[in-house]
């Protein structure tokens, strides 16, 4: 068999298969663990969003645990998987899940047809665009792909007595994740040998490769990369984890929407910007204008919106409303950092801090969420690097900010079920009014700037994350965090921004 395709060639159709079998016994659910929530979305419903936003998936195919079918045909229905084409019962092990996904998409194949498949655990949530990419890529050259990482343990290998009998060496050893990829008439001919051979069901293989490896010797598996964040959820520790590392995505994990995308996202919506005059949220508001939205930006110094006061949220969120029948994106970057030791704040200072830095918050959400979810939308809120740990001099700001950040982790949750999305964008220090006025002047190059910060926030405003903190850090003007930006006029923008930000 040949691993040759020439380059004059089309591209093959692609298919993800998401097999979502397991029960969930180990981590100790009476449901199946690819149906746990984390970071507002289900397992099952993270893994589906990075092959249904990844332009070079064609088709998916869910293979679902015995008993949950319904469960995952609802959840699918409402969250809007277009690429979704069928839900199938899995089989009694894995072998038999993977079997029925061939026959399905070998069945729905035109004659003579190839395509190419990608065999995907539900419970590896964390999987990223790049790997995707690159297992389309090599199919394109070999006929089977797997996906690994090295090893950074030592592997050793021992005997019924538990006594090591073998040291590999490391450099040679790789651990193996998903996705598999294959053409489908290669994964189809090595499974049709298989399941054909009565050896097989006592003598069975822990994979899809392992499947062609044995049946189809001749063909060799490229490996592609694989990365530590893709995870698999098996312990009850790895729920954890997979939280944590959902909750604090960086701009480089961000989904990528291509341009004309975005701009369709965003042209004829509603933005409401609570803090919209100056710093990050002056930026919004000129790049989502750039992109055809609405924007209302409301503020003290300008309209004498106090986001402490819920009566002037509600007629603020009202107008916005009124002008145009719809709000689509509520952002809050109003705040006020106050620095200093507690014990020298009076009472007076701490209540206004706390009523700015987080009851702001909360009072948006509650006056938001009817516009939000009548429009399925998007509530994006701001925290501070210093939220994970306090420091000295900023008890009242970095706990106000712990506080956000649990604020919208849980209203995530609350609101999954309203199609209303909830998000937090955590940057590193910004030079920013407010930053100015507590600190002075500080050298520029230590700073973000507000334009960068924008940037990302319409990243996340246009993605459709839930329940996550973006990190926003310092990287190459030149380099990421302005996807979406990409192809808008960057000076038109920029000299749209008040000139004292």
């Amino acid at each position: 068999m040949t691993s040759e395709m020439t380059s004059s060639q089309a591209r093959l159709p692609a298919a993800a298969v998401v097999l979502a079998g397991g029960t969930g016994t180990r981590i100790g659910l009476d449901i199946p663990k690819q149906l746990l929530k984390i970071a507002g979305k289900t397992i099952l419903e993270h893994t589906l969003d990075a092959f249904e936003f990844h332009p070079d998936i064609d088709e998916i195919v869910v293979v679902m645990a015995p008993g949950h079918l319904t469960a995952a045909e609802l959840l699918i229905q409402r969250s809007g998987y277009r690429k979704v084409t069928r839900v199938l019962e899995g089989g009694a092990d894995r072998v038999a899940s993977t079997a029925k996904a061939i026959t399905a998409l070998s069945e729905a194949s035109p004659r003579g047809e190839d395509r190419v498949v990608l065999f995907h655990d539900a419970v590896r949530p964390l999987l990223e665009p790049r790997i995707i990419s690159d297992c389309i890529a090599a199919l394109n050259t070999y006929h089977a792909v797997d996906v690994a990482i090295p090893s950074a343990d030592t592997v050793i290998v021992v005997d019924d007595a538990n006594v090591i009998t073998g040291i590999p060496p490391r450099a040679q050893l790789r651990r193996g994740q998903t996705p598999q990829g294959f053409r489908l008439s290669v994964i189809r001919q090595a499974y049709e040998h298989a399941l054909a051979d009565p050896d097989f069901s006592t003598h069975p293989v822990t994979d899809d490769c392992g499947v062609v490896r044995r049946y189809l010797p001749e063909t060799p598996i490229y490996v592609v990369p694989g990365s530590e964040r893709n995870m698999k959820v098996t312990h009850p520790i790895d729920v954890f984890i997979a939280d944590r590392i959902f909750q604090l995505t960086g701009q480089a994990g961000l989904p990528v929407v291509p341009p004309e995308e975005a701009r369709a996202r965003l042209a004829g919506r509603t933005l409401v910007v609570f803090g919209g005059s100056y710093g990050i949220g002056a930026d919004v508001c000129a790049v989502a204008r750039e992109f055809g939205a609405r924007v209302f930006a409301f503020s003290r110094s300008q309209t004498g919106t106090h986001v402490e006061n819920a009566d002037d949220i509600q007629a603020a969120l009202q107008q916005a409303y009124d002008a145009t029948g719809r709000i689509d994106f509520v952002v809050n970057t109003a705040g006020e950092l106050r620095t200093g030791n507690l014990a020298d704040c009076d009472l007076a200072t701490i209540e206004q801090a706390m009523r700015i830095n987080y009851l702001a918050p909360v009072a948006i959400a509650r006056a938001a969420v009817r516009y939000l979810a009548a429009s399925q939308g998007h509530l994006l809120l701001y925290t501070s690097s210093s939220y994970t740990r306090g420091r000295a001099g900023y008890s009242l700001y970095s706990s106000a900010k712990a506080a956000v950040v649990n604020l919208t982790q849980a209203l995530a949750d609350e609101w999954s079920e309203l199609g209303v999305k909830v998000n937090c964008v955590n940057p590193e220090r910004t030079q920013t009014p407010m930053r100015l006025r507590a600190f002075g002047v500080e050298p520029p190059d230590t700073l973000l700037s507000s334009m960068s910060v924008a940037l990302t926030s319409i990243d996340v405003l246009v993605s459709e994350l839930t329940g996550q903190v973006i990190d926003v850090r310092r990287i190459d003007p030149t380099a990421g965090g302005a996807r979406v930006f990409a192809d808008a006029e960057p000076d038109a923008v920029v000299d749209k921004v008040p000139a004292d930000i």
